[in-house]
């Protein structure tokens, strides 16, 4: 990262002191991008929320804890699904000691707080959820709670968005809500990069199995792209568990077949997938 970065996130690190240190957690594995980590830690910095597109395994979720870690900010996540709704963000009603209160969400104790909260699969919110987001997103940069005070934003609080194309249950998002977010497109995963993040997940991992899983990812992703297959086996995760299971022992087939093949529920996809992992791990 360039030293101008550096010297600003330790200038924002000392102007807004840590709160709810338990929820700073550090990441598994370091995001791989020098340049996308560059523009998204400028666009934090300058108090702008961020929205990572792209299609799968390009990192969104490891760039989003990696920038919180950066910043020394409590995360809190946000997982959208069709039964997200407001309720689910602000908070609910609850009794202490006698009397009502709110029991804040995930959006309304980062904002709090100071915290980054992280907006897993954005466009699958429905109206109700988008609607709470649009006052947080502006200038405004406050929560109206009906029957309770107004919840200003703390200064170092910041939104990231991530969001897939095409998967089900997804929907355009609408313009109101894109025009609050800077949107970083997240690049493919190139093969180096990839070699790089698995020694780094799995450090005692054989060369050759690190060599066959990049060949596997890279082949399968091909034929995802290319529309021959879905993009269930291009599964990231997935590889990285294979991939210890291996370095523990397991037979590399045995490892793959059941994080990787077995995701394949259709027959005739599952057939294509198990040829491609046979001309990787014989």
């Amino acid at each position: 990262m360039r030293d101008d970065l550096k010297l600003r996130l330790e200038e924002f690190k000392a102007r807004y002191p840590v709160e709810a240190s338990e929820r700073i957690v550090k990441p598994p594995v370091a995001f791989i991008g020098e340049e996308i980590l560059e523009l998204a830690v400028s666009a934090l910095l300058q108090g702008e929320n961020i929205l990572l597109c792209g299609g799968k395994a390009t990192g969104k979720n490891i760039l989003a804890d990696n920038l919180a870690w950066l910043f020394a900010r409590p995360v809190y996540n946000v997982s959208f699904h069709v039964n997200t709704d407001s309720s689910t963000l602000i908070g609910t009603d609850t009794f202490v000691g006698g009397e009502v209160r709110l029991r804040g969400g995930p959006v309304a104790e980062a904002a709090r707080r100071g915290g980054f909260c992280i907006l897993d699969e954005i466009n699958m919110a429905k109206n109700d959820a988008v609607a709470v987001m649009h006052a947080v997103l502006d200038y405004r940069r406050l929560i109206d709670v009906p029957g309770y005070d107004c919840i200003p934003m703390h200064p170092a609080t910041r939104f990231i968005a991530t969001m897939n194309y095409g998967y089900a249950g997804t929907r355009e998002l609408n313009e109101a809500l894109i025009s609050r977010f800077t949107v970083i497109r997240m690049p493919a995963l190139q093969s180096e990069q990839l070699r790089r993040l698995l020694r780094a997940a799995v450090p005692n991992a054989a060369e050759t199995h690190i060599d066959h899983c990049i060949g596997l990812f890279m082949d399968l992703n091909e034929k995802a792209v290319n529309g021959e297959i879905s993009t269930h086996p291009v599964d990231l995760r997935g590889m990285l568990a294979a991939l210890r299971m291996m370095t523990d022992g397991m037979h590399p087939k045995d490892a793959v077949a059941i994080n990787i093949t077995n995701k394949c529920f259709d027959e005739y996809e599952y057939q294509l997938v198990q040829d491609v992992v046979m001309t990787r791990f014989v």
